[in-house]
Parts: structure tokens; sequence; C-alpha cells
């Protein structure tokens, strides 16, 4: 649970920066509404990427519009349940999902279900079974034949349409043009609902030509090779059959006419598409690079170049006095460039870098250096005496005293016992008695009644009342607010057993052993004392005069032995006081050493996590982070103390006292940790620099003063420039890596004007062979780099190549991959 909050800290640090206008970073805005269509199950699992990265990216994204075309409903996922003919649903405006999706917990979280909630978010089911994990022999032929058998699932597929090009519309002011549309498909080529592509494609591009002068198609044809690694024959067939009707679907001829448009009243209008390639670019991703490298993060890299591919062909254009030297995306001029002297059109994939400050990674390792801090502050035990210990705690011999005589009556009380009851004896009778024996003869025991009812219950009626874990925890209380130095570690030292000379309870246990021996000696001094006859006392007596006599003795008696037996109940009062005293004691530093245990293993815990983060950096883009943090945290929490005090961090208004961080779990304390930090460090200026600058202070920190081997700006930028060239392989495998019609285009998305992006422009100016341009945008956090190359065809497709053989051989086999003729299609190349 506390990993979580961190992680959901760290990501809200992360967006926050880089939306922060105090880092100059913006946003850039799309130029033409734009609609993302994902077809079939498999690519469901894109949705929520790329809806957060347009979100994140894209100042007006708020008018864009996602549509769902799947098999699955969103509760028969799991059940492998097909949904009625035709079910259409849109996700309400509250985040709640309609009935048809109701089979989801209320309250389930994005990442369980991997399917975000807006209201922009449309879903089509089409009316087809699909059962998961299945090698159907004729899976695609069977469901084209049934989606057009049923009849409602084309009038639910307008009626999703229409839905989405009327919410269009509601949008149109966020946008500086509405003249057009720009339609992304997005499928996997391995998902058997692709075999709708033409079919949905043009019933869209047919609805939204009614709002719309023009509608431009783009199709993001997917390849997860990882996921194929356990059923690779049947998948790389249904990726092949897809890969075969693409092809077709691209040429110059391509014809397509179907009853796909239906009026309210059921009326069928044939969708009919004019000899021509039917996308404008189709972009072929996969989850291995050109080099054959899996991608450490799957799929989320090609979902990532989606939303970067769309944002180039359809920003809004900003005036730039460097145009001629940055020249602009144009689209025209790609696909000339990536088509044969035939006109055949080449496919295109992409890759995609990025450096920036690891803004969470950051995060997390700050708050671990100021926690760590805390903690070392926390174990700093300020030097006080033995005796101030003692009174810190409530526990030095003026506070027993009081406590103890609070509990006994006065002396005062023993006045009483004269108003005794005496029997009929004469001093004569009594004078060679012992004073025990003559205390017996003259009341028969009611002194003793007298003295245990008045003061010995009344003692033990305190002692029972007394709370010694509240008398220690008020006196702690009252003296912090005199040292707020004493932190908790002190505390827990003080109340242990580890120090005999200086801890609390060891001088608590010495006084508990002095007064054991004071109460054992006032025992025998008045045993041995009424051991005493009575004609050997010192009392005043006069001849003759018995009466007179016998009540010198009775005062004599009061003053000496009840008064004695008074001190004595006293010693006895407090021996027991000390006991609980040392009971609750042990039991506070108890308490104070889980506290410690559960503030340590928080310390392990946000370690761990930083730990965690950095290591998904970038190994160079990471390094550092917590060498250097460390020294900037420990300087911002020292100056934030000199401007507001020595325990600054443990006042009320931050963390407060240090016996009660873990009041609420550790949850509650990350809480208020991730606060206080947020406030006292992290929104200092030092975390405002760009991202070039950080880096290299970063990457210095280790540096010896005077070391030539400090790292230079100039050497900085050559190897981020490497990085962002390395890590923007292209997302595809292919047979040959300079296949003939390679053509490249690179952009960086970043601030034109920094000294990176020019040093990017300058490094290969003389020698370069690719058009290299910048989507200018004001950030300081860091820059992305997206490299596009077209020109490859179907057969330059490793994926191909290798899957071919399957899909021959199980078409051998009597397994049926396509709804339309097999004729139809392009020869196997």
């Amino acid at each position: 649970m506390v990993r979580q909050k961190l992680e959901q800290f760290a990501a809200a640090y992360d967006r926050a920066e880089e939306r922060s206008t105090h880092l100059g970073d913006d946003q850039s805005s799309i130029h033409y509404p734009a609609v993302f269509l994902f077809i079939g199950d498999k690519s469901k699992e894109a949705i929520e990427p790329v809806m957060l990265m347009n979100e994140k990216k894209w100042e007006n994204s708020e008018g864009l519009i996602y549509i769902h075309a799947g098999a699955q409903s969103e509760s028969a996922v799991s059940r492998g349940e097909a949904l009625p003919a035709g079910q259409w649903t849109q996700q309400g405006q509250q985040g709640r999902q309609t009935p048809a999706a109701a089979g989801l917990p209320d309250g389930t979280s994005l990442n369980q279900t991997k399917s975000p909630n807006s209201p922009r978010l449309l879903r089509y089911h089409i009316p087809v079974t699909v059962q998961e994990g299945s090698a159907a022999p004729a899976v695609r032929r069977d469901i084209y034949r049934q989606f057009y058998e049923e009849a409602e699932g084309l009038s639910a597929l307008n009626r999703v349409l229409r839905q989405a090009s009327g919410a269009l519309a509601e949008y149109g002011r966020l946008y500086p043009s509405f003249d057009r549309v720009r339609l992304s498909i997005i499928t996997r080529v391995d998902d058997p609902l692709n075999v709708f592509v033409p079919e949905i494609t043009l019933l869209a591009e047919a609805i939204f030509r009614q709002s719309f002068k023009a509608v431009q198609l783009d199709l993001y044809a997917l390849i997860s090779e990882r996921e194929g690694a356990e059923a690779f024959g049947y998948s790389s067939s249904l990726g092949v059959a897809f890969l075969r009707e693409l092809e077709l679907m691209q040429q110059l001829d391509y014809e397509f006419s179907a009853p796909l448009h239906v009026t309210e009243d059921g009326i069928s209008i044939p969708v009919t598409h004019a000899p021509s390639p039917l996308f404008d670019l189709v972009y072929v991703l996969s989850d291995r690079d050109e080099r054959g490298i899996a991608s450490l993060n799957g799929m989320q890299s090609c979902y990532e170049i989606i939303s970067h591919i769309s944002l180039l062909k359809n920003r809004q254009q900003k005036e730039q006095a460097w145009g001629a030297n940055n020249p602009a995306y144009n689209n025209t001029s790609f696909k000339n460039n990536i088509m044969t002297e035939s006109g055949r059109q080449g496919f295109v994939s992409a890759g995609l870098s990025k450096v920036k400050r690891p803004n969470q990674s950051i995060a997390l390792a700050v708050i671990y250096h100021f926690y760590r801090g805390l903690l070392e502050r926390m174990r700093q035990e300020p030097p006080l005496s033995v005796a101030e210990k003692r009174s810190f705690f409530g526990i030095d011999g003026a506070d027993l005293d009081r406590a103890v005589g609070g509990m006994l009556p006065s002396a005062e009380g023993l006045s009483e016992m004269h108003g005794l009851m005496t029997n009929e004896v004469s001093y004569s009778a009594i004078r060679k008695l012992s004073l025990r024996e003559a205390e017996e003869t003259l009341f028969g025991g009611g002194g003793e009644a007298f003295f245990r009812s008045n003061f010995e219950e009344e003692a033990a009626r305190h002692l029972k009342e007394f709370r010694a874990a509240e008398w220690l925890d008020k006196s702690v209380t009252r003296s912090l607010e005199q040292r707020p130095d004493v932190q908790i570690y002190a505390l827990a030292a003080w109340t242990g057993d580890g120090d005999e000379d200086a801890g609390v309870a060891a001088q608590l246990r010495n006084s508990r052993r002095e007064t054991e021996l004071l109460f054992a000696s006032a025992k025998a001094e008045l045993e041995q004392f009424r051991q005493g006859r009575v004609e050997e006392q010192s009392f005043p007596r006069m001849p003759l005069m018995d009466r007179h006599n016998l009540r010198s003795l009775i005062r004599y008696l009061f003053d000496n032995v009840y008064s004695r037996k008074r001190d004595i109940l006293l010693l006895e009062t407090r021996l027991k006081l000390i006991a609980q005293l040392e009971d609750a004691l042990q039991a506070l530093h108890g308490r104070y050493r889980a506290e410690i245990a559960q503030l340590e293993a928080l310390e392990r815990e946000l370690r761990d996590t930083a730990l965690g983060s950095i290591k998904t950096a970038d190994e160079y883009i990471g390094q550092n982070i917590m060498e250097y943090y460390e020294r900037v945290t420990a300087d911002l929490m020292e100056q934030w103390e000199a401007k507001r005090g020595r325990h600054a961090f443990f006042a009320e208004g931050a963390l407060g006292d240090s016996r009660r961080l873990m009041e609420n779990g550790p949850e509650g304390l990350a809480d208020r940790l991730i606060e206080v930090c947020k406030q006292t460090i992290l929104a200092s200026p030092l975390f405002k620099r760009t991202f070039e600058e950080e880096l290299l202070q970063r990457a210095n920190v280790t540096v010896e003063y005077g070391n030539k081997s400090v790292l230079t700006k100039e050497e900085l930028f050559k190897k981020l420039y490497r990085i962002l060239e390395d890590n923007a392989a292209i997302q595809v495998r292919l047979y040959d890596y300079t296949q003939e019609h390679r053509y490249e285009e690179k952009y960086v998305f970043g601030d034109y004007t920094s000294e990176l992006v020019r040093h990017i422009f300058q490094a290969d100016e003389t020698s370069r062979i690719y058009k290299l341009g910048c989507v200018h945008e004001q950030r300081s956090s860091g820059l992305e780099k997206l490299n596009l190359m077209g020109g490859f065809h179907l057969e330059d497709l490793m994926y191909y190549l290798n899957g071919k053989v399957y899909y021959e051989t199980y078409s051998q086999n009597g397994y049926e991959f396509h709804g339309i003729d097999r004729a139809l299609l392009p020869k196997l190349r």
C-alpha cells in the first residue's frame, strides 16, 4: 500500500512537472478533429495508453473521440461470452458503465480493467462469436459471414459512428479547422476481428464525410511477437492472412462496395470505394525492433509512437522564424518518397526515444533522502544529565514524593485516634508490659483498625486509581514543550535497559532498591520500638497520678508508633508506585521501539522504491540520482531549518511530535511525508532547472574538484545524441536492414532554441541523408525523438516471411483465413 502511494505520488509529480508553467513547458494542439478506432479484442489494451498519452501531450485532447469495436463485452471477456447482436455502449459521463458492461464491480480501477472510463469512448460489440485461444479452422471466414447475416449488427455500428460524428461536432470549437477529420485505425494483425477492417473503416469514412469535407485514413498494424511465442503457428497464420488482405487494400486498383449504410428505417445504402489505396499510410509496429531486440515495455512503445505520429501529422503549426532551417512534416512528400516507380505504396514504421529528467525517480529519491534526514535528526540525543532525564519522565525524587504524598491522608489525621475508646485499665496494670502489649490491652486492636481504614485502605485506593502510563506520557508531553530537541530515539534509549548508568529505567530501579532498604529498616525499627517496656519509655509521668500517666502513654503511642506506621506506609506505597512506573516504563519503551521499527521499515520501503524506479530509467540518464539528491536534499533541509528553526520539521504544522508519526500507520505517515516534502524540498528552484543542466550537475557529482575527467556540456550532448539515436530503433524486423526503398525522416519533440536541439541539428549536418525536423514545444524537462522509416513492403517483413510457412501449411490442412475469395488476394510473395 505504501509503495503504491509512493508510485502514485511520483507519477503525479512527473505529470505536474511536465505541465508546470514554471518550467516553461507547453502542450501542442492538433489542427483537425481526430478519431481513434480500435478494431478487435486484442487492440483493447492499447486504448488506455493512447488516451493517456494524448491527454498528456495535447492541449485540446478533450475533443478526441475513441471507438472500440470488439466481439466481447467488458464483463464477458473473462467468461468468454458473446454479447447479443450488435450491442453498443457509451461510457457514462461520470465514469460509470452502462448496463451492457455492468459485469465490472462498481469502483473498479483502470489498472484492474485496462479499460478507461470516458464519455468520449464509444464501444461497438460486433455480433459474432470468437472463442478465446481457439484455433478454429475457419474463424475469420465464419465471423465475416456471421456479421453480414446479422442485420441488427450493421444498424448498431451505424448508430455508434453517427454518435461519434455528432460528438465531434460538439467539440468543434477546440480545433482551428473543422474541414477534415483524421481517422486512425488500430488493430492487431493476429486478431480475427480485423477481417472487418474494410467494412468498419469505409462505413466510418462515409458517415464522417457527411460532416467533413475530407477524411484522412491511417492504419496502425500492431505485431506482438512476444505473445505469439506460445501459439506461434496459428497466430502467425492469422497475421499473414491480414497482411495479405492489407496489401490488397493498398493496391492502386482496390475497390469495395457493400450495403453498409443503414438508415433508422432499416434501409441499406451501398458504401463504395473507388479504385485507390484504402489508407493514406499504413504503419507496421512490433514489440521487437529492427535489431531483433524485444521491447522492455512490450507494446507500450508502439502505443506512444501512435500518439506521436498522430501529433506530427496533425499538429497546429505555430509561427517559427527558423522555418527554413526546421522543415515541417509534409505527408504528401513522405508518401511520394516511399512509393516505387510502379506506384506501389510502401509501408511505414517508426521508433521513439526520449531523454528527460527522470522526475519519478528523482521524486522518490528525494523523499527517501528527506525521510532519512528526518530519522538522522531523530537519532541525535541531546546531552541531558541523569537528573534531567528523570525529571523529563516525571520520576525524579520530587515527582515521586508528590505522587505518593497525594495518595495518603496528612499526618494530622492521626490526631483523630485520640477519640478511640479505651478498655478500663490502670497505668500501673500495664507499665510492665511492652508497648505492643499495652496497646492491645488498651484498645484491643482498635488502633490498627483505625489506621487500616483511614490510611492503608485510602492509600490502596489511590494506588489502584493511579495510571502510570498516563503519568509518564503527560510528563513527556509537558517536557517536550521545553525540550523539542528530544525525539523518539532518545526516548527509547533512555527508557531501555541498555545504559545502566544514564538510563531512566536503571535510575528507577535504584530508587526502588533505596526505598526497599528504607522500608525494611523502618519496619525493623518500629518492631524493635514496640518491643520496649512501657516503664522504660521517655514520656512524662507523675507519681500517684495514674490517669494522667495513662493519657501520656496513649499520646506517646499515637505520636511514636502510628506516625512511624504512616512513614512506613509512605515507603510501601512508594515501592508499589515505582513498580507500576517500572512496568509502564517498560511498556513505553516497547511502544517506542515498535514505533521505531515501523519508522525504519518505512525507510527501507522508501529506499527500495527509489532504487527500483532508478533501475527502470536509462542507465545514463538515471546516473547518480541517489548520490546527487542526497546532497541537494540535505542542503535544502538545512536552509529550511535556518529560516524556521532547528526543529521546524517536527513543528505542529509540519510532521509534528515524533512519537505520533505512526498514529495513522505507515500509509498515513507516507501521506504526510509527501505533503511536507513537496512544500519544503520539491518546491525549491533547484528542481526547475533545464534537463541538460540538471543532468550535467548530476553526472559530475562524484567527480572530485579539479579532476580532468569532469564531463563537459559538449560531451554530455554527444552522449545524449547517441542515446536518442540508438533508442529510436525502428519498431519492426525487416529481412534486409538496408532494403532498396528505405526512406527516413527524423523529428525531435522539444525546444528548438535549446542547446541540445541545436547540437542535434549540427551533429551530422554535412553528412545527413535523412530529413530532420523539430516539433517545437517550449519545454525544459527533456525531449523526444521520432524516427520514421518507410518504403518497405510485405515481403521485407521478417514476421511475414516466417509466418508464411505456417499460413501455407495451415491452408493446405483445410484452414480458411479469409472472408473474401482468396482469388482476389495478391499472390504470396
